[in-house]
This record gives structure tokens, sequence and C-alpha cells, in this order.
């Protein structure tokens, strides 16, 4: 499995813990930004990695902020993401089971980080249920289709 990580300046201590994290479970990582804490602006990061999830570089992402929201949004706006704003465990797996979420979004200023790790572990390992499911997703795949 292949996933891409990004963050803003107040997502930054953490996208680096995850990248940790993830790569002793030999998970590649591949890195879109930021590398520190100056401030920045989220866009310049998120799209990239939302980009590399949509085109197939890779498997699925994450990303992080102050509060993760903005960060989904932008990556919401790249087609074929499905990004989910993550604050526990029960949100984490809801996104994979039923939103299919290929990428997800967590805030640095709003959980701890053993909460962010417990997080990402649900979300990669629960199964998407599919079922009436599906047809809510092909929803959302065919209005960004008539943009």
């Amino acid at each position: 499995m292949k996933i891409a990580i990004a963050s803003d300046h107040a997502g930054y201590k953490y996208k680096e813990e995850i990248k940790k994290y993830l790569q002793k479970k030999n998970i590649e990582v591949i890195d879109f930004g930021t590398d520190s804490e100056q401030p920045c602006d989220y866009p310049d990061f998120i799209f990239p990695a939302a980009g590399a999830v949509a085109n197939g570089e890779c498997d699925k992402g994450i990303v992080l902020g102050g509060s993760g929201n903005g960060e989904a949004m932008a990556a919401n706006k790249v087609k074929g993401i499905r990004c989910a704003v993550c604050w526990n465990l029960e949100s984490a797996k809801l996104a994979s089971a039923h939103n299919n979420a290929n990428m997800i979004s967590i805030g640095q200023r709003m959980i701890e980080l053993k909460t962010a790790l417990d997080i990402i572990d649900t979300w990669l390992n629960t199964p998407f249920e599919g079922g009436r499911h599906i047809q809510r997703i092909k929803k959302m795949e065919n209005r960004h289709n008539n943009d």
C-alpha cells in the first residue's frame, strides 16, 4: 500500500509522526509537504496529495491541519476524492465502511496523537460495506462528472 500524506503548518508535527508510524508498518508514504511549522497555505500541499490518490499513484491519502476541515474541503475539490474529517474511531470506521473514503483529514489541534494513530488504523482496516452505500457514492461521482 502507498499512502499520500500532506499538511499545513498546523498539522506538521502529526504528519511527521504518522509518517514514521506507517513506515514501521511497512506502508510506503509519499510526503507532499509542508516541511516545517512555518505558516503556509494548505491547498498548495493538499491538492497534489489528493491528485496522487485520484490518479492512482497512491492508494489512499491522509491530510492534516489545525482542525482538518479546510484540508478535507481542498481534497474534495479534486475529482474522484472522498475525504472525510475523522475525530474518533467511529467517524473513521464509518468513513471507510459507508463512504469508502479514499482520504481522511485529521485536526492536530482537535485530538491527541494516539487517537490520530488509532483513527488511521481503524480507517485502513475497515472494509467498505458496499450494498446500499454504492448508489450514494455513484451519485456523488456522477455529480462531479456533471460539473
